[in-house]
């Protein structure tokens, strides 16, 4: 067969980067998209680590074009640098999947004075898609992505203290993040109607990876024990993102929340309009980007 002859896959030519991807369901889905032709660039804390995985999702697609980029997500100004780096390196961007997350325990303050779990599971994508936001919609059709989690639905937001100074849980910060996420996407969503850019979240499932980690005690031993037990793997967790940056069924579709590739309802808090412009303002003024956002506002 002439290269002429050979089918096209159907991610060919399309560019998609995906944050944390140098493990778990974030390396199953660079993994999985770069099968399908797509080029990948994948995020994550440790260049070494990172360069590693991409040599890794090279090696298990068969696709050459993967791409390391090294950035701590918990940090604003590196959120900023990488941002610039992607855009130096992508003409186009057709896919921004937003995986990066954590769970901690106990309550940990970033570079920027930030709790850690609102600072790398919500305010980060929050940052680094609005700064991408222009090279979307250049790009459109173009998709945003972004993994939220079923604790969405014990979330509440915190608006008088999100930063959890006052009454710190390690859950709670988690399902606020989350809850925050699914808001997040929403309200993209609806300011960036017409411009070509769909956006929708995810629950991936309850995923045996090394999510937890770091917590301590009988929280980490309570996860393990679930996650032999009960955890899908990372490629079955993958299913639901690949899906979403791919799928022709939902190629118009925008600010769903989807479980196991399917449409899924949301918390009823993950569904008022007006706190998630109200969380968007606020996230806005923490990360320095208020007025900039170049997308409708109406």
């Amino acid at each position: 067969m002439t290269d002429a002859q050979k089918p096209t896959l159907p991610m060919a030519n399309k560019v998609v980067l995906i944050t944390g991807g140098t493990g778990g369901i974030g390396k199953a889905t660079a993994i999985g998209l770069a099968r399908l032709g797509a080029r990948i660039g994948i995020t994550g804390r440790d260049r070494a680590r990172a360069e590693q995985a991409a040599a890794d999702i090279r090696t298990a697609s068969g696709n050459p074009a993967v791409d390391a980029f090294a950035a701590d997500m918990t940090s604003q100004a590196e959120v900023r640098r990488l941002a610039v780096a992607v855009l130096a390196a992508y003409p186009r961007l057709d896919v921004l999947v937003n995986n990066v997350g954590g769970f901690w325990a106990h309550r940990h303050l970033t570079a920027d004075g930030l709790e850690r779990t609102f600072a790398l599971n919500y305010l980060a994508p929050f940052l680094l898609t609005s700064l991408l936001l222009d090279r979307l919609t250049s790009s459109a059709p173009a998709r945003v992505v972004t993994v939220s989690s079923g604790a969405q639905a014990m979330g509440r937001i915190a608006f008088d203290d999100l930063q959890g100074t006052r009454n710190y849980s390690g859950q709670r910060a988690y399902s606020q993040s989350k809850l925050a996420s699914v808001m997040f996407t929403n309200e993209l969503a609806r300011r960036l109607a017409g411009t070509g850019v769909t956006a929708n979240c995810l629950h991936p499932g309850f995923v045996a990876t090394r999510f937890g980690d770091d917590a301590g005690g009988a929280l980490r031993t309570g996860l393990a024990v679930a996650k032999r037990l009960f955890a899908l793997s990372p490629e079955e967790g993958a299913q639901t993102m690949v899906y979403l940056a791919t799928a022709a069924e939902v190629a118009g579709c925008s600010g769903g929340y989807y479980d196991r590739c399917a449409l899924a309802e949301p918390s009823l808090a993950a569904q008022s309009a007006v706190d998630a412009r109200r969380l968007w303002d606020l996230s806005a003024d923490i990360a320095g980007i208020a007025g900039q956002v170049a997308v409708s506002a109406g």
